[in-house]
């Protein structure tokens, strides 16, 4: 299957590119590909359970993917 991983703020700059086409195995969890990225050394800061959101709405890490979703990593929010 493929998806779209789309990157915002830090996550961005960890990819260097705004948006990135994977491969992942048929039944995998957006926590599948969070581990995926995470045994990567250059998402190493990458948070073991980022807000994600799929096809643009919030969704949770054991949500199972499919083919052609756009997964998006929200960075955290800082404010006051």
């Amino acid at each position: 299957m493929r998806i779209r991983l789309v990157l915002f703020a830090q996550f961005r700059e960890m990819a260097g590119t705004d948006e990135l086409e994977l491969d992942v195995v048929e039944g995998a969890t957006a926590g599948d590909l969070v581990d995926r990225l995470r045994s990567d050394r250059a998402w190493h800061l990458l948070p073991k359970t980022p807000a994600v959101a799929v096809n643009r709405a919030y969704a949770p890490l054991t949500l199972r993917l499919a083919d052609g979703d756009e997964v998006a990593f929200i960075p955290p929010v800082a404010g006051g």
